[in-house]
């Protein structure tokens, strides 16, 4: 069997619970944070760091391994684990959401996309098929449908925002993507050749349209497999729509298997994720925001670069065991680090975010254990969803941009 879950605990208070996935690599436990090392790396950070800072589980993706490396050569390689040396869970993602991030530079049809590649600007033929092709080459863990992801009815700033599209239109295309997922996942179900190994996902879409959501839950969900992701929610909307869709669509999908919500990173969205009852993340955020000099704390936000840490002393946070807080470096360290463009900042900085995402979800398994998810969120107050974490956030998403390599 590719992939067992089980749950060991339930908060009484909430949907949230705790669970295990075990696949042929190792287990996680969950709610779990998966680290997206999209293109079988995390700039700067060693695979033995990525574990040490407690990470489980860690993201790949099928899109940029294709791209950089290839089919036959991930084959002959014998995936992604050795390539990478990294020896427990990987999940990769489909491709699908760069057919939404780089609609600038592809084409849409029912089969599939066809991509013009970032690195050499040839072309590039991705439908279910292929998709499953090069994920059962990388050898993950779990691996995700080839999806349609639709465009946001509106960006980030909520209410005051215009539609990006005119509303009908906007609720066609969503249809469209709706039908075309569920067919799309069928083809993958049919093409995935290695289902005693590798657990396949399939992805519920439906943009904001809660209407929408329940229809994809029940096309989804009426196709067996192992595990289900909710999709489409980090592509724009702001953190309203994404909480009023997660709260609607994450009770639809079995209770007993994993829910995977795709690409929404910040600790308050988590937080209220695994309130609705989702067990598995993923973002960059941490990772590309700590090469930026944008820390996360249980407090709030800290932009290393402003000139009010020049001559602050304290350590990014004082409680906090990652290298960069318990090596005694400073704030005023750092900053200098960034304004010298020396490397060590960004290394530094993103060891900070990776530990302080796990321990983020190491307190939220153990509120759910203890049954006190209320004084969970007391020690945390950047789970408040008025917090301001993220209001000078550096990018968003699912994956690294495409030409930020």
């Amino acid at each position: 069997m590719s992939l067992s879950f089980t749950i060991s605990a339930r908060d009484s208070s909430t949907r949230a619970r705790r669970g295990r996935v075990t696949t042929l690599h190792g287990s996680f436990e969950t709610p779990a944070f998966m680290p997206v090392a999209t293109a079988a790396t995390m700039k700067g950070i060693l695979p033995r760091d990525v574990k040490a800072s407690g990470a489980e589980i860690i993201l790949n993706n099928a899109y940029h391994l294709l791209v950089r490396v290839g089919v036959e050569r991930m084959r002959a390689l014998g995936g992604t684990h050795g390539f990478m040396r990294w020896d427990g869970p990987i999940l990769t993602d489909s491709g699908g959401f760069q057919a939404f991030s780089m609609a600038d530079i592809n084409t849409l049809d029912e089969d599939g996309v066809t991509f013009r590649s970032f690195v050499d600007g040839s072309r590039i033929r991705v439908g279910p098929r292929e998709s499953m092709e090069i994920q059962n080459a990388i050898g993950a863990d779990i691996i995700m449908a080839f999806d349609d992801c639709p465009p946001a009815a509106r960006q980030e700033g909520d209410a005051t925002s215009k539609p990006a599209v005119d509303p009908h239109a906007y609720r066609a295309r969503v249809v469209d993507a709706l039908a075309r997922t569920t067919r799309w996942l069928e083809a993958c179900k049919k093409h995935h050749a290695r289902p005693d190994e590798q657990a396949l996902f399939g992805i519920v879409q439906g943009g904001t349209d809660l209407e929408l959501r329940s229809q994809s839950a029940r096309d989804i969900t009426g196709i067996e497999l192992p595990g289900y992701a909710i999709g489409g929610v980090a592509v724009g909307e702001g953190t309203d729509e994404i909480r009023r869709v997660v709260e609607h669509t994450a009770p639809l999908l079995p209770d007993s298997k994993p829910r995977y919500l795709m690409g929404v990173g910040y600790p308050r969205d988590i937080v209220m994720a695994v309130r609705a009852g989702v067990d598995m993340f993923d973002c960059v955020l941490p990772t590309r925001n700590g090469r930026n000099g944008f820390a996360f704390t249980r407090q709030g936000s800290l932009r290393l670069r402003n000139a009010c840490h020049t001559l602050d002393q304290r350590p990014i946070e004082e409680d906090c065991d990652c290298i960069a807080c318990a090596g005694g470096f400073s704030r005023a360290y750092l900053r200098h680090l960034f304004m010298a463009e020396e490397m060590l900042g960004p290394i530094l900085v993103t060891h900070h975010n990776l530990r302080l995402y796990q321990r983020l979800m190491l307190d939220i398994r153990r509120a759910i254990t203890d049954d006190a998810w209320s004084s969970f969120v007391a020690s945390w107050p950047v789970a408040d969803p008025v917090a301001s974490m993220g209001s000078e956030a550096v990018g968003d998403g699912r994956s690294e941009p495409e030409t930020e390599r």
